[in-house]
């Protein structure tokens, strides 16, 4: 199973390709001469970026601000430039997971690629409720940040996902560009 691991990355964003209805979606790290970018839907990024944001706020409350984490965005830590080029997708992602480690102070994120296997893994668990995990071998990124770059990322995803196509204000679809054909407009609900 190949292993992405940046621990500290110098630089791990959400990023994107494509204009607003057409984008793809990518996590990308550097560090140490390297760059892995993995591909992801808009949906785990929002995920991700909204379940790091609570783990921090978290941490926050539990140590009664002792720890080394910023309650909000600190100043000039922002990353507002694009993703790093060349953008080769390394995998698809499937599942990631999300831990603090209290012992070294860092978030740390890990990504695993989907693969073939997963659906019928996931059809065997439906069917039989005892087999756990998805199995097989499969690339995951995995990255350690602090919790100014941990704040600073979660912050620049959730931006990301809001940057997208505006909702109808009757459906909540998203509006495109060249127009909207509205469900509620038209009498029709979806």
């Amino acid at each position: 199973m190949p292993v992405y691991e940046y621990d500290p990355p110098e630089r791990f964003v959400a990023g994107t390709v494509g204009e607003p209805g057409q984008r793809t979606f990518f996590l990308q790290a550097r560090g140490a001469g390297r760059l892995t970018s993995v591909a992801l839907e808009k949906t785990q990024v929002s995920a991700l970026g909204e379940r790091v944001g609570e783990l921090l706020d978290e941490i926050v409350r539990r140590s009664g601000g002792s720890a080394p984490v910023p309650a909000v965005v600190a100043a000039g830590s922002e990353d507002t430039a694009p993703l790093d080029v060349p953008i080769e997708e390394e995998f698809r992602v499937g599942t990631m997971s999300l831990a603090w480690d209290s012992e070294r102070q860092v978030v740390v994120i890990e990504c695993f690629e989907v693969t073939d296997a997963d659906a019928d893994a996931e059809l065997e668990a439906e069917l039989d409720p005892e087999l756990t995990g998805l199995g097989g071998d499969r690339n995951v990124l995995r990255v350690s940040l602090d919790g100014t770059a941990a704040r600073a990322f979660a912050a620049r995803a959730l931006a990301l996902v809001a940057a997208g196509r505006p909702p109808c204000p009757f459906c909540a679809g998203p509006l495109d560009p060249a127009g909207h054909v509205c469900p509620r407009a038209n009498g029709y609900r979806r």
